[in-house]
């Protein structure tokens, strides 16, 4: 199967293309293209560059992945719309795979092995929490993804507990950056077949997103002796 992945859930936004039936290209696994820094994502130049890089063609993608995270709002939902697009316009498969699964299944390739907690800057001093176990014949979910504060992660860290995620370090002294990526989305993609349509495609977020709507423009009524905008001044002459 032809997939193309997308991961832009972090500061770290990645694409990656991989032929998992054997595409001499990528044989060694996805060809990744990767961006840091900014705000903005230049999703098509990456997906073109990938697509060169595995030597195949936007009309050969037979499934999309996305990683739905938990993460950036804009980056996820910019992944999420592109899938969406491209299964409208061609009729690919479409695949979710949660961006913390996806960090945990990175660091079990690392060769790190044992319990592990991943986290996620969820914004307000919280963060999203999911740990595994780590485990010679892959990985183990052991706890659901929740919120937790940012000292109760502080305090795991500092009993000796290994927390992986992005900018990990910079909210708790102790823990590991990383960062999700394209090509860990790709082949847990591989693996399975659990398709979705577009319209089931959500992010993963634990808070409910809620919108301040803004209040009704106001006018204020003119005076009773006040002129009337672009009116021509007392006594003046029409033309004048």
């Amino acid at each position: 199967m032809k997939i193309l992945a997308l991961e832009f859930s972090s500061d770290r936004r990645s694409v990656a293309v991989w032929d998992s039936t054997g595409n001499e290209a990528t044989a060694g696994g996805p060809a990744v293209v990767a961006e840091t820094g900014g705000r903005s994502t230049r999703a098509f130049a990456l997906i073109e560059a990938a697509l060169a890089r595995a030597g195949l063609e936007r009309e050969q993608i037979e499934c999309v992945a996305i990683g739905t995270g938990p993460g950036s709002y804009t980056g996820i939902r910019t992944a999420i719309a592109l899938g969406q697009g491209w299964q409208l316009g061609r009729g690919i498969k479409l695949l979710g795979v949660s961006s913390v699964d996806c960090l945990a299944a990175q660091a079990h390739a690392e060769g790190l092995r044992g319990p592990v907690t991943v986290i996620v800057d969820a914004q307000r001093q919280e963060f999203y929490r999911a740990t595994y176990a780590l485990e010679a014949e892959g990985v183990r979910p052991t706890g659901p993804l929740q919120l937790a504060p940012r000292a109760a992660l502080q305090a795991c860290a500092a009993a000796g507990a290994v927390v992986i995620g992005p900018a990990a370090a910079r909210w708790v002294p102790q823990a590991r950056d990383r960062f999700p990526d394209a090509a860990t989305v790709a082949r847990l993609a591989a693996r399975r077949t659990d398709f979705l349509s577009g319209d089931r495609l959500e992010p993963i977020y634990l808070r409910e997103i809620t919108f301040t709507k803004a209040s009704p423009p106001r006018f204020a009524a003119p005076r009773p002796d006040a002129p009337l905008t672009g009116s021509a001044p007392p006594g003046a002459m029409p033309g004048r």
